[in-house]
């Protein structure tokens, strides 16, 4: 299954987020959030039940940028 990771960093480490099931994680370096990402998503797949994994795959996401103008 694909599903979004969204990376952004925060003061020395990283933090990765699924938007669509509403898990995060974080790491050292970007590769170490996304990888702990990885997990959290699969332990979640192992442990959930099929109608918590349906509740929360129910919508749509979608990632995009704006522009805005500022001052």
């Amino acid at each position: 299954m694909k599903l979004t990771a969204i990376i952004e960093r925060e003061g020395d480490g990283y933090v990765s987020l699924c938007p669509e099931l509403d898990i995060a994680s974080q790491g050292d370096s970007i590769e170490q959030a996304r990888d702990n990402l990885r997990e959290a998503l699969e332990l979640f797949f192992a442990t959930a039940g099929p109608e918590e994994t349906k509740r929360r795959l129910g919508g749509e996401i979608f990632v995009t940028q704006i522009e805005v103008s500022v001052g």
